[in-house]
C-alpha cells in the first residue's frame, strides 16, 4: 500500500490539528480531499472550515453526505469511535479506513523524512527545522501538530506546507504508540518524560523508533532517559559540556522575551523564552547540520524564527500584566513553561486546565511534584475543572484534587471551577509586574478564552 493508491480521500474530524495538517498536505500534492467535523454546523462561521476550503478541501457536516462511491479512503483520528455514523457508512460501502498516523506513515514513505519524537517540544522543534531549511533554500515540506507563525501569516492554518524539495518534516507521536510506524531517514528524540504512558513503555516505543530510523538517529544527552537510546554521541546534542555530545549549547542567557546561547562559538539569538527552547533549537541545529546547513546560516534563520501557535504566544500587556497563552499540558511542559516566564516578571500567576480524567488521574502526582518544584514563593498556580471532550470516562478526579495537593506542598494554589470567573478571582492577586500564563490543550476554546481574559483585565 502506498499513498499513490488513493485519490479521493475523506477525513472524519478534519478540523482537528493533526487531521487538518495531513488533509492539507494531501490536497497540496494533488489529491481530491474532503472531510467533515462535528464543529461544522449550519449557519455558524468556522475559521478552520474557511481555510480548509481555501486549500481546495470540500467540507461537510458530520452526517455522511460527504462519503460517496468515489471515496476510496476514509481517514479517522484516534478520537473517532466506531459508533460514529460516518464510520459505519464507510464500512457498509467497503471503503478502506485508516488512522491518521497510518496515512502519515504512507506519506513519510514517499519522501525523505525527518521525524521529530519526544514527549515535549515536537511542534516547536519541527517548526525550527522547517524554518531553517526553508531559509537555507532546501524548500522542505512539513506536517506539524501546530501552526507555524511564518505560514499563518499567509492566511493558512499553518500546520502543513508542501515544498518542492526532497525533505519532509513530521512529528512522530508517542501518545498513541503510532511513532513505531515511521521509518525516517533522520530520527530525532528530544526527551523522555512520563506523559501518556509509563516510562518502561515509553522506552520501548522510542527504542523501536530508534531501530526504525534508516540513516541518522539524534538524541538529547541532557535527558537521562533519552541518552540511554543514543546510537552515536557525535550526532547527539546537549546543554551539558560533559556528555560527549557533538552539538553543545553554552552561555545561555534570557533577557525578557529573548534568549541567546553559543554553539561551537557561533552566537545564536532568538525571540523566544526558556532553556527548553534553547534545547529545541540545539536539536534543530543537530539535524540541519547533517543536511549541510552551516551554523552562520542557522543563526540567521533562528534570529527570524517567529514561533508557533499557542506556544508561549504573547496575547498582550495591560495594566502591568503580560498575558501569555501556552499549549503546555503534561507535568514537564507545565514546569518548563512556568520557569520560562519567571525571568520576565517578579511574579508569575499560572493557570492550567487539565484535559481528560484518565490522563489527569495518571499524572496527578507528577503534576504536583513538577509544578511545586518550579514555583517561587511569590508565584501562584490556579486551575479550573478538567476539560471533558466526550466519550466514555470515569469522572472520579477533579482539578481541585491537584490544587489541594499543591497547597499541602506549601504552594500558593487556588481552584476556580468555572474558568469564566478567573479574572474576577485574580484581580487582588496582580502586582505591578505580573505574568499571567494560561496553559492547556485539546480544548478548541482556549484561544478565544485567552483573548477574553486579556480583554477583561
Amino acid at each position: 500500500m502506498t499513498i499513490s493508491d488513493f485519490n479521493h480521500i475523506f477525513f472524519i474530524g478534519v478540523a482537528g490539528t493533526g487531521m487538518s495538517a495531513v488533509a492539507q498536505y494531501l490536497s497540496g500534492i494533488g489529491k481530491n480531499v474532503s472531510g467533515s467535523d462535528r464543529y461544522f454546523q449550519p449557519d455558524i462561521p468556522n475559521d478552520t472550515r474557511v481555510k480548509l476550503e481555501a486549500e481546495g478541501i470540500h467540507c461537510f457536516l458530520q452526517d455522511g453526505s460527504g462519503i460517496s462511491e468515489k471515496t476510496d479512503l476514509v481517514v479517522v483520528s484516534t478520537a473517532i469511535e466506531d459508533t460514529v455514523y460516518e464510520v459505519k457508512k464507510a464500512k457498509e460501502m467497503n471503503i478502506p479506513i485508516l488512522r491518521r498516523s497510518q496515512v502519515l506513515a504512507l506519506i513519510a514513505d514517499s519522501k525523505k523524512t525527518i521525524a521529530v519524537g519526544g514527549t515535549s517540544g515536537k511542534s516547536t522543534t519541527s517548526a525550527m527545522i522547517f524554518d531553517v531549511l526553508q531559509y537555507a533554500g532546501l524548500e522542505p515540506s512539513i506536517i506539524s501538530g501546530a501552526g507555524l507563525t511564518s505560514i499563518i501569516r499567509e492566511g493558512k492554518i499553518g500546520n502543513a506546507k508542501v515544498g518542492a524539495g526532497e525533505w519532509l518534516v513530521i512529528e512522530a507521536d508517542e501518545s498513541d504508540g503510532s511513532i513505531v510506524q515511521y521509518h525516517p531517514e533522520i530520527g530525532l528524540l528530544l526527551n523522555i518524560d512520563k506523559d501518556h504512558q509509563e516510562i518502561d513503555e515509553l522506552m520501548n516505543i522510542f527504542g523501536i523508533f530508534r531501530d526504525n530510523t534508516k540513516d541518522i538517529f539524534i538524541t538529547n544527552r541532557s535527558n537521562k532517559l533519552a541518552a540511554g537510546l543514543s546510537v552515536d554521541a557525535a550526532n547527539d546534542f546537549s546543554s551539558d559540556e560533559n556528555t560527549g555530545a557533538g552539538f553543545v549549547a553554552t552561555d545561555f542567557v534570557q533577557n525578557g522575551f529573548k534568549i541567546s546561547f553559543k554553539v561551537q562559538n557561533q552566537l545564536i539569538r532568538m525571540n523566544t523564552v526558556g532553556r527548553h527552547n534553547m534545547e529545541n533549537a540545539l536539536a534543530a541545529i543537530a539535524v540541519v547540520s547533517h543536511l549541510g546547513v552551516n551554523l552562520e546560516t542557522v543563526a540567521e534563520a533562528l534570529a527570524r524564527y517567529e514561533g508557533i501557535y499557542r506556544r508561549h504566544q504573547i496575547i498582550g500587556e495591560k495594566n502591568g500584566v503580560v498575558v501569555i497563552d501556552d499549549y503546555a499540558h503534561n507535568p514537564a511542559k507545565c514546569a518548563a513553561s512556568i520557569s520560562a516566564c519567571q525571568p520576565i516578571a517578579p511574579k508569575v500567576i499560572a493557570w492550567f486546565q487539565p484535559h481528560g480524567y484518565g490522563p489527569t488521574r495518571f499524572l496527578r502526582n507528577d503534576f504536583v511534584k513538577e509544578i511545586a518544584a518550579t514555583l517561587r514563593p511569590q508565584d501562584e498556580i490556579w486551575m479550573s475543572e478538567i476539560f471533558y471532550a466526550g466519550g466514555t470516562a470515569v469522572k472520579d478526579i477533579s482539578a481541585n484534587d491537584l490544587i489541594e495537593d499543591l497547597k499541602h506542598a506549601g504552594r500558593q494554589a487556588f481552584f476556580v471551577e468555572n474558568r469564566n470567573n478567573l479574572v474576577e478571582s485574580l484581580r487582588q492577586h496582580f502586582e505591578t509586574e505580573t505574568v499571567l500564563l494560561l496553559m492547556g490543550a485539546r480544548d478548541p476554546g482556549l484561544e478565544t478564552f485567552a483573548k477574553e481574559v486579556f480583554e477583561k483585565l
